[in-house]
């Protein structure tokens, strides 16, 4: 996905990462390789969507082309999932930012990725950890920082908007998002600091490179970056969506802080000061109770319901979402939310850890896609 100064702040895509499991014994299968070969069998994917190796040989990840509207967007997302169950055979595709049983992965192949499993060692044991990445177009770096600074208050409520890995290896660890306690473990994860200009965030980004915790400029752990391969603000805050309501609605609320922040920027506004420690303990926060607790507010530095900072953030970003015309889209997604409860919550009703398989491969795509 590409970004010019005309689509700046419109563009979007999202990648999601999905894993792969054996539909007997509902632990995760490593047969990335062998899906990537029969994917590439099958009819020319939508333009741009494609479907790409992970970490871990268990996973598997779509991604979408650039997009400029909501409904491009869900088009695609489904095309994508679509697309991977066709290839996946007799497997399951699971959305579960981690695995509910847990099957023997393998890092993948390839020189980064070897790079990356000799430097991080045993906190890639058993990391088949699944993200929804969103990303909203910018003209470039400056901008792109500029926005990361304004959108950082922001990033725990979406999280506890998508939270969806209550159950790691069969056991249920008592958090909403246990992918996101896996991910703290990598060196300067969480919330980014507030950067001064693009050259003081390139200057940060390579002062961890040469500290020896990060391989390159291209790779960091924060909920929020400028990508360093396209022209966009990465979110990297939430879970992989059970369905695909969840990925458009992280996709729809990205966007609309992304327009929010270009608007102050253009303004002269300030971006917020936060206390590192107050942003830490408000995604701790998102990731232990989702939307069913208590927050932290990241501004005021103490507790409020987590549905507080939900209608806070659509006070926030509702001009924006009139202006691309998704209010109604976002509403009737969150009321959707609102009565299903989030991936955590659906995943602890489902039962069993065979049972919570079971219903999250069946909630990967519509009731009429089931049988691919």
């Amino acid at each position: 996905m590409t970004a010019d100064r005309q689509s700046a702040g419109w563009s979007l895509g999202v990648e999601e990462e999905l894993l792969l499991v054996d539909p007997d014994t509902g632990t995760t299968a490593p047969a990335a390789d062998q899906v990537l070969l029969a994917a590439a069998k099958l009819p020319p994917a939508a333009p741009d969507a494609a479907l790409h190796r992970e970490l871990l040989d268990t996973q598997v990840e779509t991604t979408t082309g650039r997009c400029l509207s909501l409904a491009q967007l869900r088009s695609q997302l489904l095309h994508g999932r679509r697309r991977l169950a066709r290839a996946a055979g007799h497997l399951l595709v699971v959305p579960s930012a981690t695995a509910v049983l847990a099957g023997e992965p393998l890092v993948t192949a390839g020189e980064r990725f070897g790079r990356i499993a000799e430097r991080y060692a045993g906190v890639l044991t058993d990391y088949e950890a699944c993200g929804c990445h969103v990303h909203v177009g910018v003209p470039d770096l400056e901008t792109a920082v500029g926005v990361v600074n304004h959108v950082r208050p922001w990033l725990p409520t979406l999280l506890a908007l998508s939270v969806n890995s209550p159950v790691h290896h069969g056991i249920d660890t008592g958090y909403a998002s246990w992918r996101m306690v896996a991910q703290s473990r990598f060196p300067g994860s969480g919330v980014p600091p507030r950067f001064t200009s693009a050259r003081d965030y390139t200057a940060r980004v390579e002062r961890l490179v040469a500290a020896g915790v990060l391989l390159d400029r291209a790779q960091s752990f924060w909920l929020v970056r400028p990508s360093a391969r396209l022209s966009t603000v990465e979110f990297r805050a939430a879970d992989v969506s059970i369905d695909v309501d969840g990925a458009v609605l992280q996709a729809a609320l990205s966007r609309a802080l992304v327009r929010t922040a270009l608007a102050a920027l253009e303004a002269g506004r300030p971006a917020p000061e936060l206390d590192d420690q107050v942003a830490a303990a408000a995604v701790w926060s998102a990731a232990r109770y989702g939307l069913a607790g208590p927050a932290v507010h990241p501004l005021l530095a103490h507790r409020v319901p987590a549905t507080d900072l939900v209608a806070d953030l659509m006070d926030t970003v509702r001009p924006a979402l009139v202006e691309t015309g998704d209010l109604s889209t976002v509403e009737e997604l969150l009321r959707g939310l609102a009565r299903s409860g989030s991936g955590a919550d659906r995943q602890r009703a489902a039962g069993e850890p065979t049972e919570i398989v079971k219903m999250l491969a069946d909630s990967a795509l519509p009731r009429e896609d089931r049988h691919v």
